[in-house]
C-alpha cells in the first residue's frame, strides 16, 4: 500500500517521457489524475490506522542492496499526517500550473510527479540510507522546476538553494558512514538506531552534522538566505510544495533522526536551538514587514513561522511538541493558500509588487475573501487551524521558561500585523490601475482548488482532536525514545 502511494508517480512520470509531448492537455489531466488518486490512495491507511499503536505500521521490507542498506518503509502517526499533506497539497499544486506553465509543459509535469515521489519516500522511509536517497532524490526535480519554469534570478536561486542544501547533506552523509559503521549488523533501521550506545562526545559530533542538514532544510536562521530567493523565483506550485512539505522535512529530520539518535548532543546543543527558533520568529517577521514583493512577504513569514514549530520541537514538553507537529500540517496548509492565491493575483496582474497593487477587492471579491480567510488562518485567529498549534506551542513554552514563551507569542502580533498590512495594499483602499477593474474573476478551477484548504481551515481549527489523535502517541513515544539517556531540559523551569 505504502510503496504504491510513494511510486506511483514515478511510474507515471516514466510513461509520460514516451508520451509526445504535443498534446500538452493531455499532461495535464493525467498528471493530476495520477496525483488526484494517490491522494484518494493515502486516505486508505489514514483510516485503517491503529492511533493507539505508536511504532510504524503498514511496514514494507525488501533486501536491496545488502549489508544493512535495504527497503523498508512505514508510517507512523507523524509520518502518516505528512504523507496526508503532501498527498492532498500535490494535485492542488499541479492545478495551480494550468495556465501558469506555458513552455516544456510534459517536461513540467513529469518533474512535479518525480518530486511527490521523492517527498513522499522522505516521510515514509524507515532505513537511514533510504531516507537519504529519498532525500537528496528530491533536489533534482526542485532544481529543474525553479532553474527553468522560475524567474528572472531562476539561475543564481537554483544554485542557492542546492549549494545550501547539498552542503548540508553531505555532512549527514558522513554521519550516515559512521553508523552504519558502528550498527550491529550494519543496520541502519531507525528503531536499531536508536538503541545505538554512542559516546557523548562523538553523539555530539554526529548530533551537528545532522542538525546541520536539517537547520539548512527547515530553514532556521542565520541558514534561511536561500529561502526567499528560491521561492520568489520558482513558479507557483515550485513555491507551495517548497513552503508546505520540503521545508517539513527539517523538522521531521530533527523529531525522527537527530534528537532520538543522539539525545546527549540535542541536550547539549538545545539552548542555542532554542535561541535561533526565537531569532527566527522575529528576525523572520522583521523582514516581512519591509518587504516590497507579496511572494517575498510570504516566503519571509516562512521563517518565522517555521521558528515556531522548531520552538516547539526544541523546547521539548509535550504540549509544544505536539504543537510543533501539528502546526507542521497547519503551515503547510496556510502558506501554502498564499502562495497559491499570490500566484493567481500575478497570473491577473502581472506584479506581486503591493505598491502597484491595491483595490483588488473590488474586481475580484471571492480572491480576496479567499485571501482574507488564509490571512486570519496564518495569523491563527481561534476557530481556524494556526490558532491551535501555535497555542499548544505557547503553553509548551510556557511551562519551561516564561521568557522563551513571550518571545514566541511576539510572533504571534508580529504576523498579525506584517500579513493584514500585505492584505490592505493588495486588496484596499482605491484601484491604482483602471485595468484592473477588467480582471477576470477567479474560475471553476481555481476556486475548486481553494474550498478544500478552507474546509480544512475550519475541521483542524474547530475539531483538532481528529488530527492530533492519529499522531499523538508516536508524538510521546518519540520523545521518550529521545529522553533514553535522561535528557533535560537546561533552560530554567524545564523537565523531561
Amino acid at each position: 500500500m505504502i510503496s504504491a502511494i510513494v511510486f506511483i508517480p514515478l511510474f507515471a512520470a516514466v510513461i509520460f517521457i514516451f508520451v509526445s509531448g504535443k498534446n500538452v492537455k493531455f499532461f495535464k489531466i493525467a498528471s493530476l489524475a495520477v496525483s488526484g488518486f494517490v491522494f484518494l490512495l493515502s486516505i486508505v491507511p489514514f483510516i485503517k490506522f491503529e492511533a493507539a499503536n505508536p511504532l510504524p505500521q503498514f511496514q514494507e521490507f525488501s533486501h536491496w542492496i545488502g549489508f544493512g542498506l535495504n527497503y523498508r518503509i512505514g508510517a507512523d502517526g507523524i509520518s502518516l499526517m505528512l504523507l496526508l499533506l503532501t498527498t492532498f497539497l500535490a494535485p492542488l499544486a499541479i492545478a495551480s500550473s494550468w495556465n501558469y506553465i506555458r513552455e516544456r509543459e510534459k517536461e513540467y509535469y513529469i518533474m512535479m510527479l518525480l518530486l511527490e515521489t521523492g517527498m513522499l519516500g522522505v516521510f515514509v522511509a524507515q532505513n537511514l540510507f533510504l531516507f537519504y536517497v529519498f532525500w537528496e532524490a528530491m533536489l533534482i526535480p526542485m532544481y529543474f522546476i525553479i532553474g527553468i519554469w522560475g524567474g528572472k534570478k531562476r539561475v543564481y536561486a537554483t544554485l542557492k538553494f542546492v549549494l545550501y542544501t547539498m552542503f548540508g547533506s553531505l555532512l549527514m552523509l558522513v554521519g550516515i558512514f559512521y553508523l552504519w559503521k558502528v550498527s550491529p549488523n550494519h543496520s541502519l533501521y531507525f528503531y536499531d538506531l536508536y538503541s545505538l550506545k554512542i559516546s557523548d562526545s562523538t553523539q555530539i559530533l554526529l548530533f551537528a552534522a545532522f542538525a546541520l542538514a536539517f537547520a539548512i532544510k527547515v530553514p532556521i536562521f542565520p541558514f534561511h538566505t536561500w529561502l526567499p530567493d528560491a521561492h520568489t523565483e520558482a513558479p507557483t506550485a515550485g513555491s507551495v510544495l517548497l513552503a508546505a512539505v520540503l521545508l517539513k522535512m527539517g523538522g521531521y529530520g530533527f523529531l525522527r533522526l537527530a534528537i532520538p539518535v543522539f539525545p546527549e548532543g540535542f541536550r547539549l546543543f538545545s539552548p542555542y536551538l532554542i535561541v535561533l527558533a526565537i531569532i527566527s520568529i522575529v528576525y523572520g517577521a522583521a523582514m516581512a514587514f519591509v518587504q516590497k514583493d507579496a511572494k517575498r512577504l510570504v516566503a519571509y513569514s516562512s521563517v518565522s513561522h517555521l521558528g515556531v514549530i522548531m520552538l516547539g520541537i526544541f523546547i521539548f514538553t509535550f504540549k509544544a511538541y505536539t504543537g510543533g507537529i501539528y502546526q507542521m500540517l497547519n503551515h503547510g496548509l496556510s502558506t501554502g493558500a498564499l502562495f497559491l492565491l499570490v500566484g493567481m493575483v500575478y497570473e491577473r496582474t502581472h506584479t506581486r509588487e503591493m505598491e502597484r497593487l491595491g483595490g483588488l477587492a473590488r474586481p475580484l471579491p471571492l480572491l480576496s475573501g479567499f485571501l482574507m480567510i488564509t490571512v486570519l488562518s496564518s495569523i491563527g485567529l481561534p476557530g481556524l487551524n494556526g490558532f491551535v498549534g501555535e497555542f499548544l506551542v505557547f503553553m509548551g513554552s510556557f511551562e519551561a521558561n516564561k521568557t522563551v514563551g513571550i518571545f514566541a507569542a511576539l510572533g504571534v502580533i508580529l504576523s498579525a500585523v506584517y500579513l493584514l498590512w500585505m492584505f490592505q495594499k493588495v486588496m484596499q483602499g482605491k484601484v491604482k490601475n483602471e485595468a484592473y477593474m477588467k480582471l477576470p474573476r477567479m474560475n471553476l478551477r481555481e476556486i475548486l482548488i481553494m474550498v478544500p484548504i478552507v474546509i480544512l481551515y475550519f475541521w483542524m481549527g474547530l475539531y483538532p482532536k481528529f488530527f492530533i489523535s492519529k499522531f499523538e502517541k508516536s508524538a510521546k513515544f518519540m520523545m521518550e525514545i529521545s529522553s533514553k539517556t535522561e535528557i533535560v531540559q537546561v533552560i530554567d523551569g524545564g523537565g523531561k
